[in-house]
């Protein structure tokens, strides 16, 4: 690989695959955030990053594009899973991949990488844009490639925690949290559009 582009949220995940890009291909690893509403969750994202091994960092604010053309849309076909799920993460992974598509055009880059897991649908949005827009570049996924195993089953191989912790790389997570939270367009709870926790469970009645 010449340049990879990863989508960087500044999570534990991203964090961990960002190092381990880096290491395991040895080539620059350029950090993508999309700013669509996650508010004060942006803070330090960009020294984190670079304290992390990104040789660049670039954060755009696609708030407008993401109300105007996904957002807006979705309350126009009534997009509401199974009667109450609101779309709104799921609606933001396109667009983040089709931004990170664009940067990584103008990076120079020829693989892109993106932190969702091998069991969910996160995986298929951000893969399927890829393939659509830009189906030269490689796509890494780590969780479908690495040795490291899940948080939940830490005697299995080496977990992220512990290989984290011999990074030395400093999230300032804490081990008893099982839920990662996503505030989509609004960086509180309260003027979140929709919230939701990694497992796919509405946290915030959006209406």
């Amino acid at each position: 690989m010449r340049k990879i582009v990863l989508a960087y949220s500044g999570g534990l995940d991203t964090s961990v695959i960002l190092k381990w890009l880096a290491e395991t291909y040895k080539c620059p690893v350029v950090a993508f955030a999309a700013d669509i509403g996650q508010g004060e969750e942006l803070d330090h994202l960009e020294a984190k990053a670079l304290s992390t091994g990104a040789e660049k960092v670039v954060i755009e604010d696609l708030q407008e594009t993401f109300v105007r053309d996904y957002v807006f849309p979705a309350f126009r076909a009534n997009a509401i899973y199974e009667g109450q799920y609101l779309l709104g993460t799921s609606l933001a992974r396109p667009l983040i991949a089709k931004r990170q598509v664009e940067v990584a055009e103008m990076e120079g880059a020829d693989a892109l990488s993106h932190g969702a897991t091998g069991k969910g649908n996160d995986q298929v949005r951000f893969e399927l844009t890829y393939q659509a827009l830009a189906p030269h570049l490689h796509i890494i996924a780590p969780w479908r490639l690495w040795s490291l195993s899940a948080r939940s089953r830490p005697r299995r191989n080496r977990s992220i925690c512990v290989w984290t912790r011999a990074m030395t790389t400093q999230q300032g997570t804490r081990p008893s949290r099982t839920l990662s939270t996503q505030p989509t367009f609004g960086g509180s709870a309260r003027r979140s559009w929709t919230r939701t926790s990694s497992q796919g469970i509405p946290l915030v009645d959006g209406w």
